[in-house]
This record gives structure tokens, sequence and C-alpha cells, in this order.
């Protein structure tokens, strides 16, 4: 738990059965994680078997997807907090601290990868995904006027169970680029967020989008029109109303130093 606060972190899974079992035991090493979700998207054989060597619950999803597999794991997850990540080897799950830190004051945090001080060695984040990424996350970043996103791309993030259940209704993409538009959805809502810098590792196996070019700009495309789509029907009054600013009025004055915060997502620890 952090704080009085269960956390439960979600991993969908296709190709990932040698690096698995220690992303998992190292979610929970930290201590704070309360479970770790795993869906199945029709993974590689003898994934199951190693999730099964862990105190993880595995979840099946058989519609083949980024989206629907992350999807099926956020809607089994049971946390106050849910820390979406991958079990690719790609992110530390020490990194989880720096998510909850900015929890007491952010409803959602989202990761980047694109901070070089922390892109190791070995890490597929060249020139190609560093700017691409950076660039997709800047559009976003000026079409919604918001705080500032480098990379639109990191599926390692937070959020509190509230913004969760306020936005999975309009959950409707299934593919690799189901991230942002979890972004949007958050920033529409007007629940507070912020993006912070992660540690990027050498990925255990291959990727099935990013290691290859033309499916990354295929990718990258996909993103900058469901962005572009999303931004202009708002602007056209056919963006979700209900949940147009919903969390907006949580906000309240900002408090004093020792003034008890209260609030959607803000309990005192």
């Amino acid at each position: 738990m952090w704080h009085g606060q269960t956390v439960s972190v979600v991993l969908p899974t296709y190709n990932e059965k040698d690096s698995i079992r220690e992303c998992i035991e190292g979610f929970f090493a930290t201590g704070v994680v309360d479970e770790v979700v795993v869906c199945n998207n029709n993974a590689v054989s003898g994934t199951s078997e190693e999730i099964a060597k862990t105190r993880a619950r595995e979840v099946f999803e058989p519609r083949q997807g980024y989206g629907w597999s992350l999807r099926k794991a956020l809607s089994a997850a049971t946390g106050d907090l849910i820390v979406a990540s991958e079990p690719d080897g790609t992110f530390e799950p020490n990194d989880i601290f720096k998510l909850l830190a900015y929890a007491q004051d952010f409803q959602v945090v989202f990761g980047s990868r694109t901070n070089s001080s922390l892109i190791w060695a070995g890490a597929n984040m060249g020139l190609f995904l560093k700017w691409g990424n950076w660039a997709v996350a800047k559009y976003l970043e000026f079409l919604f006027n918001t705080h500032q996103f480098t990379d639109v791309g990191c599926t390692m993030r937070l959020l509190r169970r509230e913004v969760l259940e306020a936005i999975q209704p309009y959950f409707t993409i299934g593919d690799s680029y189901f991230g942002p538009q979890m972004m949007m959805l958050v920033l529409w809502s007007g629940a507070r967020s912020i993006e912070i810098p992660l540690n990027y590792y050498e990925r255990v196996g291959e990727s099935m989008v990013t290691g290859d070019f033309w499916k990354a700009l295929k990718l990258g495309l996909q993103m900058i029109v469901l962005i572009t789509s999303f931004r202009l029907k708002t602007w056209l009054g056919f963006g979700p109303r209900e949940l147009h600013n919903v969390f907006h009025e949580s906000r309240g004055p900002r408090p004093k130093p020792n003034q008890v915060r209260t609030g959607a997502g803000q309990p005192n620890p």
C-alpha cells in the first residue's frame, strides 16, 4: 500500500516470456504493490507458466492488440492507484516510487522515455523514435494547450481509480495507438496530470511494432490522425460531453502548506 491506498500494476503481454517473471517480481519487491494483473493477449507459449511462478493474477484477452490487452488488465485491477507498465525489461519497477510521489498532487502521472540522461545503452530510442514521439507529444500539447508533454508513446503511467472509472466508458481503441486516446480523455476530463521522466532500458526480445521502422511510422501517423480527429470533434461540440471537466471543480483553491487537502483524488496521507 501507499499512504493507506492500495496499488495495482497492470501488464499487457504478448512476446515477453523471457522477461515477465523478473518484471513481476521486481514490482512486488518494491513493497508497495498489492497486486499485479497480467493480461495474456494470445501470448507466446510458456508465458502462462512464467506468470504462474509469481503472485501475479492472469487474465486473458483474445482480441489482439495493445489497447485491448491493457483495457482488459485495467478493468481487472482493484487498486486505488493503478500503474500501467510493460513486462519487456524496458522499464524499472522502482520507478513506481517516482509516479507515487506525484500521486499526492496529481490524479494522473504520465511517464516519459525521451530524457537523454535516462536512456540507457541498448534502449530502442534512436533519433526517429525519440524525436517522433517528442513531435507528436508537442502537437498534442499545442492542440490542448496543456502542460508539457515530451513522449506520446510511453506506456508507464499512473491513474487514480476515480479517473480510470470516469474515462473507461469512452475507450474505443484496441490497437497500439490506444495510449494517446487515454491521454486525451484525461485532459478532456480536467483531471490534474503531469509528465515525469523515467528510466528506459534495452528490451528483452523484439518489439512487434517499434522494432520495425515502417510499423513505427504507421503507428505515429495513426496517433496524429487520432489526436487531430478527437480535437476537431471537441471543437465542433461532438466530444464526450458528460466527461468534459468533470474533475475541474474538484481543484478548488490552492491549500496552505499545513492545510489538509480535500476533494476527489486528494486523500491526506
